[in-house]
Order: structure tokens, then C-alpha cells, then sequence
């Protein structure tokens, strides 16, 4: 059975690497690290990517991915709905209105009313979100 071999280290992350043992070797356990270091892990990470740059260098994941901005050069997220707002011409009496919502986690809720005054659109929005957390 064949085995991958480990890809080879960029020579910046080596280097990196050696800064941060010297640190972790002069330092009590638990030291938060410096900005300077933190700084340079993301500029690696910008070029090499999250795990890359991560794993070697025994850093957090999660944290070095806050501080890239939550989105790898690699896989960039898709662009966020933006509120759209539609004004009628004249106002219109409705006889029946229905509204669906969905969130960025998938779930739903669909508001279906009769007669001229709407519903508590702040209110329902704020508990449906507080249901979701």
C-alpha cells in the first residue's frame, strides 16, 4: 500500500517555526504570543494557506482564521443576500399577505395574515432569531 508523503514546508513557515520555538523555549507555558508573530503567521497563511501555516506552527486554527478574517484566500465564501425593499406606487389594499423568511442556518418560518394591519415585525423577527441560538 502506497503512503502519501508530507508535503515539504515553504521556507518562510520553517523559519516562522524557528522564531516561535525560540520563543516558546525562552517563555513560561500558556505566553500569549506576540502581534509580531501572530502578524507574520497571517501573512503566511494569506500565501500558503490556513492549515499550512497552522499545523507546523502549532497554532490555533480558529484563531489564526480570525485574524485572516474568517475567509481563506482559497475558498471564499458566497456573497450575503443584501435587503432589497419594494415600495408600491400607490398604496394597495390586501386581502392576504404571506412572507416566508430563511435564515443563513436553513430554517424557516412563513407569517400568512388577513385583514389591513400587519403583524409585530420586530418582535417576531427578534424571538425567531433568540429560538435559533
Amino acid at each position: 500500500m502506497r503512503h502519501k508523503s508530507a508535503p515539504s514546508i515553504p521556507e518562510p513557515i520553517v523559519q516562522l517555526q524557528r522564531e516561535l520555538e525560540q520563543f516558546r523555549g525562552s517563555h513560561p507555558h500558556r505566553t500569549r504570543l506576540p502581534e509580531s508573530l501572530w502578524q507574520s503567521a497571517v501573512e503566511l497563511a494569506r500565501q500558503h494557506g490556513l492549515y499550512l501555516v497552522a499545523h507546523p506552527l502549532r497554532l490555533d486554527y480558529v484563531q489564526l482564521k480570525k485574524r485572516l478574517g474568517g475567509v481563506s484566500d482559497l475558498r471564499k465564501k458566497a456573497a450575503k443576500p443584501t435587503f432589497v425593499e419594494l415600495v408600491a406606487a400607490h398604496p394597495a389594499t390586501m386581502a392576504e399577505c404571506v412572507i416566508e423568511f430563511e435564515s443563513t442556518l436553513g430554517s424557516k418560518m412563513r407569517i400568512q395574515w388577513k385583514g389591513a394591519s400587519p403583524p409585530d415585525w420586530t418582535g417576531l423577527l427578534r424571538a425567531w432569531r433568540e429560538a435559533e441560538r
